[in-house]
């Protein structure tokens, strides 16, 4: 498995970096180095139910190898260290009129090609409790959060720090110049989404970031972040987390969320998005329910190629539910088998409706989804550590989107190196 193309770059590009590295600060370097392999197995079928369209459904099954190597720092003040991820997908099935599930890239000739790889390296430098890390990266916070509900994941190029110098504080600053998406070998120039729709307007520029997380009691936790996508748009977010304990084996846990977007250059961007939900937990049992509402002349902006929106009701399938006007509600049920002594299977559930957004035709538009998740990790025995998850959602929706029925099967296994 490891003497593919892309294990073996990422092989030779990390002993290039560690024969770079004086000899006499390399112990730590070595030592607290990771790498593991990831085997994904992604089978998905989406149905538009679109009778006589000129593709109604997308069906695809593929791959995936997930190469990731993580060094340790080298001694001294100033620790440097370097990543490396690998990423190869493997076509095992699909034909010209069954492409576009974003499992696989599509050619001119709308067919998929038999495999695509990337290769990305990271250096990084650590003093104390602040890490930089500059090249690729896979950003999570509420100004950027990459996707990786596919065969591989979203990456971005760019700088990133993080510090916790402060206990309980987290700062958080970036800069992000491309983005390569999860179906591509190529990095491309950053977009944005604005009402479901990529946004149009001046040519889009890079991205920035800056936040702060900080643990502000026991059981709370306040958020602040500011980003700009340049000549798209200004956006500042907000984010309160309080969890209260009940007693034996029960908790309330409620997540606020706001955030004002603006314009930016030549974009039209003026968005208040305001978001809660509010999770019951008791004994493996957890129920929620969730609001979110948009206001101002537009919908909710944020950087483009599938990355993830931080509001409570982007899912599945849908847009965001983040239309201008649309108000939405959520109702989740989850409920982890471990309870019941079965550990390693989780089901999860939900139903999203939201309504209030003007169609093409100035009339009411309304969109529901309904997504069930079923997972199993098996936790003994030969196949101790297999995960295999079926993905069941439905979406319909009189606005552009129209009806999507969607199942996904994804079967993963993690093979540590090192």
């Amino acid at each position: 498995m490891l003497k593919t193309p892309i294990a073996r770059g990422v092989a030779l590009a990390t002993l290039g970096a560690t024969l770079a590295i004086p000899s006499m600060a390399q112990a730590a370097f070595i030592e607290d180095t990771k790498a593991g392999l990831e085997l994904r197995n992604f089978y998905m079928n989406s149905d538009s139910r679109q009778d006589g369209a000129a593709q109604s459904k997308r069906d695809e099954w593929a791959q995936g190898f997930l190469l990731r190597v993580e060094s340790g720092f080298t001694e001294g003040t100033v620790g440097f260290g370097v990543d490396a991820l690998g990423l190869l997908g493997v076509k095992l099935d699909s034909s010209p009129d069954r492409t576009g599930t974003n499992l696989l890239p599509v050619d001119n000739d709308g067919s998929a090609p038999d495999d695509y790889s990337q290769l990305g390296l990271t250096a990084k430098a650590k003093i104390s409790k602040t890490i930089l890390k500059v090249g690729t990266l896979e950003p999570n916070n509420m100004a950027l959060s990459r996707s990786d509900v596919r065969l591989l994941p979203q990456t971005f190029k760019g700088g990133q720090i993080v510090s916790n110098e402060v206990e309980g504080l987290t700062l958080d600053a970036g800069y992000i110049t491309e983005v390569n998406q999860r179906d591509s070998s190529n990095y491309e120039d950053l977009t944005a989404i604005l009402n479901g729709a990529s946004l149009g307007g001046g040519s889009i520029d890079d991205f920035i970031f800056a936040g702060a997380t900080y643990k502000l009691m026991d059981n709370l936790t306040g958020a602040y972040y500011y980003s700009n996508l340049e000549e798209a748009y200004k956006q500042h977010s907000f984010n309160l987390i309080h969890v209260l304990p009940l007693g034996e084996k029960q908790s309330l846990k409620t997540d606020l969320r706001y955030a004002r977007s603006t314009d930016d250059g030549s974009s039209n961007v003026d968005n208040k998005a305001l978001g809660a939900m509010v999770t019951y937990s008791v004994s493996g049992h957890s129920f929620g329910l969730g609001y979110q509402e948009m206001n101002g002349d537009t919908g909710f902006a944020f950087v483009g190629g599938w990355s993830n929106a931080y509001l409570v009701n982007f899912v599945t399938i849908g847009p965001d539910f983040a239309k201008a006007d649309e108000k939405s509600w959520q109702a989740r049920y989850d409920f982890n088998f471990a309870s019941i002594g079965i550990p390693g299977l989780i089901l999860m559930t939900r139903y999203i409706t939201g309504d209030g957004f003007d169609r093409t035709d100035g009339s009411n538009g309304k969109e529901w989804e309904r997504d069930t998740d079923i997972s199993y990790v098996f936790q003994e025995g030969a196949l101790k550590g297999l995960g295999v998850k079926w993905r069941n959602g439905t979406y319909r929706s009189n606005y552009s989107r129209g009806d999507i029925d969607e199942n996904r099967l994804i079967v993963s296994y993690t093979i540590p190196l090192m």
